[in-house]
């Protein structure tokens, strides 16, 4: 049998508060498999995101463990988590994340530079090009719409050629329009580079392109 790519057993993120502990994951199990698009849904507050951060090590969980490609996530430091991220996987998020004060060349070539990666610009260019945007590669992000932005953020995903990609509700500050492009793009990339996508949707049509969809209810998987 081939090693999942993901394995969450009885994971568990239990956060303090002024409020007092919260318990936002509940004992999540599941295995998301090589090459494998999965979608989470369900009502906000219910720990998808929370969830989709769990997976990537930019949240640690509090019981349980995480494997990722073979490697558990709890035991690392925080040093080690950030190399793993940028070896193996590629993060999109709904508010894009670009650096303002660089171009979109720029913010794309920065994790294959962090890599060492002596092509990093040529590539970041070809990643560009590939989600149409090769005549904006001058452009900084204030320069650019919504969509722009969030078509230069799943090139500088993509461009490390990740293992993984997560999306945290990659359409959600887009209209109709653009978020259709970047649903399109995005599965483009995950055809293009083999990489298993774990999305975090409320968008339905987004969820129906999926392989299989986990619907979260106050934090507790129903399939």
């Amino acid at each position: 049998m081939t090693t999942p790519v993901i394995r969450l057993d009885d994971t568990r993120l239990t956060l303090s508060g002024n409020a007092g502990t919260v318990d936002i994951l509940r004992g999540i199990s599941l295995i998301v498999q090589k090459g494998e698009t999965l979608g989470l849904v369900g009502p906000s507050g219910s720990g998808k995101s929370s969830l989709l951060m769990v997976m990537g090590g930019l949240e640690r969980a509090t019981g349980g463990t995480v494997s990722v490609l073979g490697n558990d996530l709890t035991t690392m430091s925080e040093d080690a988590l950030a190399r793993f991220r940028r070896d193996h996987m590629g993060v999109v998020f709904q508010s894009f994340h670009l650096i303002p004060t660089m171009t979109a060349l720029e913010n794309v070539a920065t994790p294959l530079e962090l890599a060492g990666d002596r092509d990093a610009f040529d590539k970041a260019a070809a990643e560009l090009d590939a989600v149409g945007l090769g005549g904006r590669k001058d452009h900084y992000p204030a320069q650019m719409s919504g969509g722009e932005q969030q078509r230069v953020a799943l090139a500088r995903a993509a461009a490390p050629r990740p293992d993984i990609l997560l999306a945290d509700e990659p359409t959600g500050n887009l209209d109709s329009a653009n978020g259709t492009a970047i649903m399109d793009l995005l599965f483009n990339l995950r055809d293009r580079h083999g990489a298993t996508l774990v999305l975090v949707t409320h968008d339905t049509a987004l969820a129906e392109r999926c392989d299989r969809v986990l619907r979260l209810n106050d934090g507790v998987l129903a399939e």
